[in-house]
């Protein structure tokens, strides 16, 4: 959760941030900047959250990124009018979630049904592009909001309307799913042998290894073109 006040000299003046140890540059672009210094549409005080149509959470405190998510809904447009936020996490996923929120009540309200098209490269695109490395900040959002539309479809009776996550099993050895491969090749993993650094998909299993080189170039285009 970031504090209502933001101190600019405790984040580094520079455009470009370098990892150590590596020579990798992350460039933040201003649009970024803008939306980690002066956060849009962020709950500051959940005491006030009164009166929204849905609610959905993602993530843990306890392994890093965590976010809660509130919805307000136009029910005869079936539009989304407002979306609030609240977040732990890092610049970056402080800004994708703070853009979503323009974005999904921007222009009269989103459409329910775009708004779960919504994917984590529609906000790096908005962003004007994030650090390979941060573009998972990117997903944590658009889950959030997911949860905070299942949420809504539930209130109102609409349970026919609500969409199940689908995760497949890879590798029942290792227990990788398609999911945590989409999750390494988010993280930066690109190749056969880093994703494997990451989940053990494979590494008892050999005959699954393709299917897995499968995936992995079908999430490199979906997220990275």
């Amino acid at each position: 959760m970031i504090k209502k006040k933001i101190k600019e000299t405790t984040v580094a003046s520079s455009v470009d941030v370098v990892p150590k140890g590596t020579n990798d540059t992350w460039v933040y672009t201003d649009i970024v900047k803008d939306h980690f210094f002066h956060p849009k549409n962020l709950v500051t005080d959940t005491s006030t959250m009164k009166g929204y149509d849905g609610l959905g959470m993602v993530g843990s405190p306890a392994c890093g990124d965590m976010m809660k998510i509130w919805i307000k809904v136009n029910k005869k447009t079936d539009r989304i009018k407002e979306m609030k936020w609240q977040t732990f996490g890092c610049g970056s996923a402080i800004a994708a979630t703070s853009m979503l929120s323009v974005m999904v009540s921007e222009n009269g309200g989103m459409k329910i049904d775009e708004a779960l098209a919504i994917k984590p490269q529609d906000i790096t695109n908005r962003l004007g592009d994030l650090p390979t490395r941060k573009i998972h900040c990117s997903v944590l959002g658009d889950k959030a909001l997911r949860s905070a539309i299942n949420n809504y479809f539930i209130k109102s009776n609409q349970k026919d309307r609500v969409v199940k996550e689908q995760i497949r099993m890879v590798d029942k050895a290792a227990k990788v799913t398609d999911h945590d491969i989409e999750e390494a090749v988010l993280e930066g993993a690109q190749t056969l042998e880093d994703v494997q650094k990451k989940t053990k998909v494979g590494v008892g299993n050999p005959e699954v290894i393709p299917e897995v080189e499968q995936l992995i170039r079908f999430y490199t285009e979906k997220y990275f073109g």
